[in-house]
């Protein structure tokens, strides 16, 4: 029966896959273009991209996680781990400070849609005339030329592939749900209304950006390097770690007029924003749910969907289920299906991949960001096989990723 299963999940996945890459939901040529076609010349290059592992690979790394998710950690620890997060996270940042993480400046390559309308087209125009695309040969790196945010080379590379670089050239979703927030007047003239009301950081901004989970400011400061020159954008960046938000506010890069940084617990619904809801046009949660508890997730997206305009964009990316990192964890660090603790307390979930789980019914990025009243716009595994050439080690990374648009509201006099 087990056999059976098995080969049934095979053929449906190949029937998914092929059926999911000609849809809207997903691009025609994503996420990198350099595919493994001879097993002999895997140590050839540093990275490939759209893994499609063999089954048993798959049944490897199921057994893995099972074996390392046997034991679970005690429900007096777990309720610890919950209770005390914020402090297992400004331990974090107190010890390795901004020095963790690398900036993301792979950002605009995967969500062009952070950046206003006039500012994309702008780079755009820039790229194709002085910025070339260029290709590394040896390390498989698309590098688009953005003036001054893109660096050449093999360290790039490899200092962000952890944090899960991609290589998308533009970006592709359906057109149809996803149009951009300026071209609503109703949702622009109620926005002046909001401002002219009210006043807090930012008020008088005209295009608004949040990140949630904001760290030292990896992706913060790359977008405030573009957005520098846009009039009217405004970033807002939180974090429930009052010491990474000091670590923002005190770089040399943060400047108030263009960021406001602050500390926030996404967590507790409580607690208010800076701000009045449905102002922000793109919200970022980059690695930012797999730090929270699943059962919490929910609630989460919902809050921070009424914080959207209605054609705003939320952007997701996080760890998938078999990630490398997922499958290094020992006995006894697991605290619930796919949630597992690190030694310095911080803790970490891997979503389960999405193309599995349409062959069983479900999706659970699609529910939790749908049940918020979000449409989805992206929703796709990105699978490499990241290649240690000089000690000939294969890991395989696993990243999920989604783009979720705000419907708009229709005025409410449309009628008449």
């Amino acid at each position: 029966m087990n056999v059976i299963r098995r080969l049934s999940a095979s053929y449906l996945r190949k029937s998914k896959m092929q059926q999911r890459s000609q849809s809207n939901r997903r691009p025609i040529a994503p996420l990198g273009s350099r595919i493994l076609t001879d097993p002999a010349k895997v140590f050839e290059h540093n990275m490939w991209d759209h893994m499609q592992w063999s089954q048993e690979e798959e049944e490897r790394a199921r057994e893995k996680a099972t074996k390392n998710s046997l034991v679970r950690v005690q429900p007096e620890d777990q309720a610890k781990y919950e209770r005390e997060a914020s402090k297992y996270w400004n331990e974090f940042y107190k010890t390795h400070k901004n020095n963790f993480f690398k900036d993301r400046n792979w950002l605009f390559l995967e969500f062009p849609e952070i950046l206003p309308k006039g500012r994309k087209d702008q780079m755009n125009k820039e790229e194709k005339s002085s910025y070339p695309v260029k290709l590394n040969a040896t390390n498989g790196c698309t590098n688009v030329g953005f003036p001054g945010m893109f660096k050449e080379g093999k360290d790039y590379c490899q200092n962000n592939l952890v944090d899960g670089l991609t290589s998308v050239q533009g970006h592709s979703y359906n057109k149809k749900q996803a149009e951009p927030v300026t071209e609503n007047k109703h949702v622009k003239n109620c926005e002046q209304e909001t401002v002219k009301q009210e006043s807090f950081p930012g008020s008088g901004a005209t295009y608004r950006i949040l990140e949630v989970g904001c760290g030292a400011g990896n992706s913060a400061f790359p977008i405030l390097k573009v957005i520098c020159n846009t009039p009217g954008a405004f970033l807002y960046c939180c974090d429930f770690a009052s010491g990474a938000v000091e670590l923002v506010k005190s770089h040399l890069s943060y400047n108030s007029d263009r960021c406001s940084a602050f500390v926030h617990d996404v967590c507790d619904d409580s607690l208010p924003y800076p701000f009045p809801d449905e102002i922000q046009d793109v919200i970022l949660l980059i690695f930012v749910l797999s730090a929270i508890h699943p059962d919490r997730m929910q609630g989460v997206v919902s809050r921070l969907a009424k914080l959207l305009k209605p054609g705003g964009m939320l952007l997701f990316r996080d760890y998938g289920r078999y990630d490398t990192s997922q499958l290094r964890f020992k006995k006894g660090c697991c605290l619930s299906e796919n949630f597992y603790v690190r030694g310095d307390g911080t803790r970490v979930y891997f979503f389960t991949e999405v193309i599995l789980l349409l062959i069983w019914g479900t999706d659970e990025v699609h529910n939790m960001f749908t049940l918020a009243g979000l449409v989805e716009v992206q929703n796709l595994v990105d699978r490499r096989l990241q290649v240690n050439r000089k000690k000939k080690v294969k890991i395989h990374r696993v990243w999920v990723q989604g783009k979720f648009q705000k419907p708009f509201q229709p005025p409410q006099n449309s009628h008449q």
